[in-house]
Order: C-alpha cells, then sequence, then structure tokens
C-alpha cells in the first residue's frame, strides 16, 4: 500500500460518483475543491458510474451544480456502454428492456429497436430499475426461453443514498436467474474491463498512468487491480473499514474521503 503523498503522481484521474463524490444531494470530501486541484495541475479528470438510472447531461448537470464543471463528454455511465457495446454486437438490434428512460435513450441513441413484446426480442437488456414489477420478470423469462441473448447493465447488489442503501441491478438479475437459472452473458459496467476500455479512450491515458477512486472494492476497486491501474478506496460510500479487512481486494490505498487529495 502506497502513502497518500504519491496520490497527484498520476496523470488520468477516474472518479466514481455515488459514495464517492456524493451521497444523493450531498458533496463528499470537499470534492468541489479536489476537482478544481487536479484540474489546475493539468491532470485529466473523468467520472465513470454504474448507475443506469440517469443520463449523461443528468450527471453533469448535478456535478456543476455541485460546483465541479463537467460534461458528457468527461462522464461515462453504464448505459453508455451497454448501448455501445450491444450496437457493436449488432446494429439496429431489437431489445427488450428492464430498465429506466435514461438506458431506453441511450439505447435508441445507438440506433437500437426497443420493443414491448418479448418474443420479438433478439437481446434483453437488464438494469437497475426502480419499476420492476411481476409483469417485467415474465416477459424476460419469455424472452430468454425465445433465445434472446441477455446482457446487463452492471452487477451492483445495492446503490449507495444519503442514510443507506436501495437495491441495485443485482436484485433485477437475481429474480430473472430465479425463474431460468441463467445469468446475463455479459455485464457491461464495473468492473467489467468493457467499461475501463470506454474510459482509456476517452481520458486518452495508458491504464498505468491512471488512479482509480471508488467506494466499492467488488467494481471500483477490482476493475482497477484487473486492469493494471493503481486504484483509491474511499470510505465515504458502501465499503467501511471492517467490509475491506475482511475482503481479499485490496486497494493501493485507503482514504477517509476525496478530501485527501487536499492534504
Amino acid at each position: 500500500m502506497k502513502d497518500t503523498n504519491q496520490l497527484l503522481q498520476y496523470t488520468g484521474y477516474i472518479f466514481d460518483l455515488d459514495g464517492t463524490i456524493y451521497l444523493s444531494n450531498r458533496l463528499l470530501g470537499q470534492a468541489d475543491q479536489v476537482i478544481d486541484k487536479l484540474t489546475r495541475l493539468g491532470k485529466k479528470v473523468l467520472f465513470l458510474t454504474n448507475k443506469p438510472i440517469e443520463t449523461r447531461l443528468d450527471y453533469a448537470k448535478k456535478l456543476n451544480n455541485f460546483g465541479i464543471p463537467a460534461t458528457i463528454d468527461n462522464i461515462i455511465n453504464s448505459s453508455l456502454v451497454t448501448a455501445q457495446y450491444l450496437s457493436k454486437q449488432k446494429s439496429n438490434a431489437v431489445v427488450y428492456v428492464i430498465g429506466e428512460p435514461p438506458l431506453i435513450q441511450e439505447l435508441e441513441s445507438f440506433g437500437l429497436q426497443i420493443t414491448a413484446d418479448p418474443l420479438q426480442a433478439e437481446f434483453l437488456v437488464v438494469s437497475f430499475d426502480r419499476t420492476f414489477d411481476y409483469d417485467k420478470l415474465n416477459d424476460a423469462m419469455i424472452a430468454l426461453k425465445n433465445g434472446a441473448r441477455y446482457f446487463a447493465t452492471n452487477p451492483d447488489r445495492t446503490c449507495p443514498i444519503d442514510g443507506g442503501e436501495i437495491p441495485d441491478c443485482a436484485g433485477m438479475i437475481g429474480a430473472i436467474h430465479g425463474v431460468t437459472g441463467i445469468y446475463p452473458e455479459v455485464i457491461c459496467g464495473k468492473p467489467s474491463p468493457i467499461t475501463l476500455a470506454v474510459a482509456l479512450e476517452l481520458i486518452q491515458q495508458d491504464a498505468k498512468d491512471c488512479l482509480m477512486i471508488g467506494d466499492r472494492l467488488e467494481t471500483d476497486i477490482k476493475m482497477g487491480i484487473e486492469q493494471g491501474l493503481d486504484t483509491a478506496l474511499v470510505l465515504t460510500g458502501i465499503t467501511s473499514k471492517e467490509i475491506l479487512e475482511k475482503s481479499s481486494i485490496k486497494p493501493t490505498y485507503i482514504l477517509e474521503s476525496v478530501a485527501d487529495f487536499l492534504l
């Protein structure tokens, strides 16, 4: 484990959002000052989230409201990664979606055709969906039994919010597995190398020159380690010191919050 006085040695910084930069509508760790410092030092900054229930424009607006300059050009979410990856599998593919409007919007922007008929679906895409119900579960089962290929946006069990957590995409994946015995062929979000490839292409840096900063061991930190990035775990989100001690996944740095960049 490296000393935190080496935090500024990298040329690229990839930040998770929920639990790292903010929780719900509360800024964490003087993140606005952290991003300002890195920018003034000439560092490249990218924001990378698995959360598919808002558009990249929504994230940019939220960050700007916190005093953090951002545009869709330095924000990646699992919706973008999934839409891009699926469109490469088959352009104009017919897709049944378990997910919310921002995901559907992103899929359509890549020319994918959304259907409400599971028997027409060439692909099933499953995501964090706060409107998930029995009808959607039944449709997913029908699509898979009819031969649809199965992708998911992200593997997160929960999403951190101010004061706790809420169920995330793993809940939908688990329900579908319960009735079909089938897991997704591909999960596009962190810790998938698919996501990191998109991130590195956008930030235009080599993995060895980047630091991945996040609050979740099994996504943010695991992805960084597996793909050759140094990693920084912040203790402002999902992962506590107790969880970290019991885990085999060990980050390069442990930070109380992103405010450690200001020390």
